[in-house]
C-alpha cells in the first residue's frame, strides 16, 4: 500500500467518522459510507444534521460519500466508527459492529487494513469482530490486518478538536506500520503508538469513566450542600485553591460515552468474576439528578402559576446541538405533561427536530415568555438570556 494508493473508507459519519473523513480528505481520496441514507444525501447537499462543519468543509472534491457496500470495496482501508450503546438491561450493544464486520467480510481484500475507533470493552476487536471478519483461508495477520484507535472527538469542544489531540494507535503488525503512522498523523497533535489492542481498548473505555465517577462525586457533595444550605459554588472555589484538587461542576450527565462505557467495562468486570463497585458507583448518581432536576422545577413554577414557561437548553450537553439521550429534553417532556402553558427553546438544535419535539427554535418568539428556566447553558443561550428585560423572571437549575 503506497502512500499514493492509499483508499481510505471512513464507516459510520457521525460525531467521530465526519471529523475522521474531512481531515484525511485534505490529503486523500476518501469515500465516507453510512448507512442512513438521509445522513448521506445531507451530508451530499453540505448539510451537516449537528451544525459541527460547514458546507465548503462537507463538498470537497476528495470527498465520495456513499450508501454502497459495493462502492466501498475499491478502498484498501477502514476506519470504523459506529455506534456502540447498550441494551435496556445495560449490556452493550454490538449490532452495528456485527454489521459492519459482516459486510466488510463480503469485501474484504488480501493486504486490506481495517481500524476500529468505536469504544468497546477489552477484547471486542480480537474476539469478536475478527471472527467475523474472516474466512476459511482467509485470515488476520496474514490475509488483512486490523488494528485499534480509540476514538477522542468531543462534541462543541473547539479547543480539542481533533487535530488539537493526543491519540493511540494499536497495531500489532509490520505490514506498511510506518504509512499507516502517517496516515493517522492527520487526525491528532500527537500519535501515540501501541501493538497491543486490548490494553488500547481498555485506555479508551476507562477516560470516561474516571470521569463519570468524578462528576457524580461532585454531583452527590452538590446535593448535600444544597440539603445543609451551604454556597456550593463559594465551597468549591475554595477547595479549589489546593494544588491537586480536580475541578468538576455539577450537572446532567447525557450524550453517547459517559452514560455508556461504565457498563462496558462492567460487562467484562463479571466475565472475570469482578464486582465492579466503583465503575458504576457515578451511574447511580448521575441517573438520579434528572429528577433531581425535574423536582426542583416543579416546586419553583409552582410560584409563577398562570404564567408563560420557557425551558431553556435542551441538547444533551452545552454547544452542541445533538438532543439525542439528552436528559434535558427527558425533562422538558415530562414537565409538558403537567404543564400545559409550558414551551421549549434552543437556539442550536436542527430545526426539523425542534419542530418534531415542540421546541422553539426562532429567536424572536424568545421574548414572549414571563419565566425562563435554563438547563442546558449553550454560550448563545446565556447571550440571549442576558438580553431580557429585568422584569423577566430566570431559573438556574444548576448554580
Amino acid at each position: 500500500m503506497k502512500k499514493n494508493l492509499i483508499k481510505p473508507c471512513v464507516i459510520g459519519l457521525g460525531y467521530v467518522g465526519l471529523p475522521i473523513l474531512i481531515n484525511l480528505s485534505k490529503k486523500y481520496k476518501t469515500i465516507g459510507y453510512d448507512n442512513d441514507l438521509q445522513r448521506i444525501k445531507n451530508l451530499k447537499d453540505g448539510k451537516d444534521f449537528f451544525n459541527e462543519f460547514k458546507n465548503k468543509d462537507l463538498k470537497k472534491k476528495s470527498i465520495v460519500y456513499s450508501h454502497s457496500i459495493n462502492l466501498i470495496k475499491k478502498c484498501n482501508l477502514y476506519i470504523i466508527t459506529v455506534p456502540t450503546p447498550i441494551l435496556e438491561n445495560k449490556n452493550p450493544d454490538l449490532k452495528h459492529l456485527k454489521d459492519v464486520c459482516k459486510n466488510l467480510s463480503k469485501i474484504i481484500k488480501k493486504k486490506d487494513i481495517i481500524i476500529f475507533e468505536s469504544t468497546v470493552y477489552p477484547g471486542i476487536t480480537n474476539d469478536y469482530c475478527i471472527p467475523l471478519i474472516e474466512k476459511p483461508n482467509f485470515r488476520e495477520g496474514d490475509d488483512f490486518f486490523v488494528g485499534y484507535s480509540p476514538e477522542r472527538v468531543n462534541p462543541g469542544d473547539q479547543k480539542h478538536s481533533l487535530r488539537n489531540i493526543n491519540k493511540i494507535i494499536a497495531y500489532p503488525h509490520s505490514y506498511n506500520r510506518k504509512e499507516l503512522k502517517a496516515v493517522y498523523s492527520l487526525l491528532c497533535k500527537k500519535l501515540i503508538f501501541s501493538k497491543n489492542i486490548r490494553e488500547a481498548e481498555t485506555a479508551k473505555v476507562i477516560e470516561n469513566i474516571q470521569r463519570d465517577v468524578n462528576i457524580g462525586l461532585i454531583n452527590e457533595i452538590y446535593l448535600v450542600c444544597k440539603k445543609l444550605n451551604l454556597n456550593f459554588s463559594n465551597i468549591i472555589e475554595l477547595a479549589s485553591t489546593k494544588w491537586n484538587f480536580i475541578k468538576f461542576k455539577p450537572g446532567l450527565v447525557g450524550g453517547h460515552c459517559l452514560p455508556v462505557d461504565p457498563y462496558y467495562f462492567a460487562h467484562v468486570s463479571k466475565r472475570v468474576k469482578i464486582n465492579s463497585r466503583i465503575t458504576l458507583a457515578g451511574r447511580t448518581i448521575n441517573d438520579s439528578m434528572m429528577d433531581f432536576a425535574y423536582n426542583k422545577i416543579i416546586k419553583e413554577l409552582k410560584k409563577y402559576k398562570n404564567k408563560k414557561i420557557l425551558i431553556c437548553g435542551l441538547s444533551y450537553k452545552e454547544n452542541v446541538s445533538d438532543i439525542r439521550n439528552s436528559l434535558a429534553l427527558k425533562i422538558f417532556k415530562k414537565l409538558k405533561k403537567n404543564i400545559p402553558n409550558i414551551k421549549g427553546y434552543d437556539p442550536i438544535i436542527n430545526t426539523k427536530l425542534s419542530l418534531k419535539n415542540n421546541v422553539i427554535t426562532a429567536i424572536n418568539k424568545f421574548n414572549n415568555f414571563d419565566v425562563y428556566v435554563l438547563i442546558t447553558k449553550h454560550k448563545k443561550l446565556q447571550k440571549l438570556i442576558k438580553s431580557l428585560p429585568k422584569n423577566k423572571v430566570i431559573l438556574s437549575i444548576f448554580d
